[in-house]
């Protein structure tokens, strides 16, 4: 039986899953299987995976949330094309795309082989860039025909997480006055994820780490070129995970006000909007909270957020730049830096990373005075591994959307799924040189240079 289960029916509704037609295994995280010791082979895991038997007799659900989406607040959403299937080892498992459910709102509950691919391909992406995430174990293809924008062909992704709950699971019970069942909730949460938390202030306790874990996902996105383009509440894990991958996109040329999503007309989601949207978010949860809480508990809680931020960032930057020692001056260096690559339209993954050696900027003419001010920092730490040290956190290989496109189309239009695969092995280790591989950093070809990602993706 699912934990989660023993909540209550006011928090889920059993459900069926709807299997796909003529189902195929594209690809398994292996080494995530590994690491949470599945013993389910062949046959048996292709149809625990696709839906069509259930994990191990767990009768799987659907839970109910709501959320503020675009700032607006939605009463009652819930999984409307996801379920809970089981859990073991302290994972819980999740199919995306399993049909409908009481909460697909008139939806199909499917999901396509387009946007499966991508979510699959990021959730190894993100965990190789040491972003916490919730983590894909399958990828399930099929002739299932899906409606879209287009026919498309139906999947399945099984992903992978201790849990699922999110910022609109509270939202819910708190908008209906149900004090009783953000209590319950709330202890479930601790007790199972939390347990530091005891006494008296566990519940202040509890959003102050819920502030923290969300800073430091944060900083890792703001950091690594990360836009995730929907960060509504009922997308935001209670666990600080990234979770629900649908519009996003890694900076490619640098523009800290990139808009992934193609939906989001008024760029709320954009880039260099995501830390202050963090903030929002949570404030909202601490709402939630407003019954276990005061305010004045919840507000001290939530001032941690810019301060706990701007560590892990400014850690995780100066790390990228090569810098062991804090200056006064490398702010606005690191910023100088960044100027350069928006005015000049740079890549931001390959400039960055071409710092670990100063000899590929250095015939650049628009680096040239930058560089002498960096050679002199950099001379400062006498840093012997520098070179080593920042090509451990600066990416070689990142999901770019026209190498997604790409691994899509072979997938669509001719059955090879073996680009899947290359991606997969790259992104689970971006850090690595690949020397074969070299092609996969470059930027975007002309046809790729209009690509647009919206919420159906």
């Amino acid at each position: 039986m699912l934990d989660f289960a023993t909540l209550g029916e006011e928090f889920f509704k059993p459900i069926e899953t709807q299997p796909l037609k003529d189902t195929f295994l594209i690809h398994k995280n292996q080494s995530l299987y590994s690491k949470i010791g599945l013993d389910l082979e062949g046959n048996a895991l292709l149809k625990v995976a696709s839906g069509e038997q259930k994990f191990q007799d767990t009768q799987p659900i659907a839970s109910i949330y709501a959320g503020h989406q675009f700032g607006y607040f939605t009463p009652q959403l819930g999984d409307g094309r996801s379920c809970l299937i089981g859990q073991t080892n302290g994972y819980e498992f999740s199919l995306k795309g399993a049909g409908q459910t009481p909460y697909s709102r008139g939806a199909d509950g499917r999901a396509v082989l387009r946007s499966s691919i991508r979510e699959y391909l990021c959730s190894i992406a993100m965990r190789g860039l040491n972003i916490a995430t919730t983590e894909a174990l399958t990828l399930v293809g099929s002739e299932t025909e899906v409606y879209r924008e287009n026919i498309e062909t139906g999947a399945i992704v099984m992903r992978t997480a201790p849990s699922h709950i999110r910022f609109g699971h509270f939202e819910l019970f708190a908008s209906r006055g149900q004090k009783d069942a953000v209590k319950k909730l709330a202890d479930f949460v601790i007790e199972r994820h939390y347990p530091e938390c005891q006494g008296d202030d566990k519940y202040v306790d509890f959003l102050a780490i819920v502030v923290k874990r969300t800073a430091k996902m944060i900083a890792g996105w703001q950091a690594q070129g990360f836009a995730h383009g929907v960060m509504n509440t009922d997308n935001m894990s209670i666990l600080g995970l990234t979770i629900d991958y649908g519009p996003f996109g890694f900076l490619e040329t640098y523009d800290p006000h990139f808009i992934c999503n193609h939906s989001d007309h008024e760029g709320r989601y954009a880039f260099d909007q995501q830390p202050g949207i963090g903030l929002w978010n949570l404030s909202r949860l601490a709402d939630a909270l407003s019954s276990l809480i005061t305010g004045k508990q919840a507000k001290t809680a939530l001032a941690d957020y810019q301060p706990h931020l701007v560590h892990y960032y400014s850690t995780l930057m100066r790390q990228k730049f090569g810098l062991l020692t804090k200056d006064e001056q490398d702010n606005q260096l690191i910023g100088n830096f960044l100027s350069l690559l928006h005015q000049h339209k740079k890549d931001y993954t390959n400039s960055i990373r071409n710092l670990s050696n100063l000899a590929r900027l250095a015939d650049d003419k628009h680096y040239k005075t930058w560089l002498k001010t960096y050679q002199s920092r950099i001379q400062q730490d006498k840093n012997p591994k520098r070179s080593e040290l920042m090509n451990r956190v600066n990416p070689k290989f990142i999901l770019r959307n026209y190498l997604a496109e790409v691994a899509i189309r072979k997938a669509q239009n001719e059955k090879d799924y073996s680009e899947i695969d290359t991606l997969f092995n790259l992104l689970a280790n971006p850090f690595d040189e690949h020397s074969d591989f070299k092609t996969y950093t470059n930027i975007a070809p002309d046809w790729a240079q209009e690509l647009e990602i919206s919420c159906s993706s």
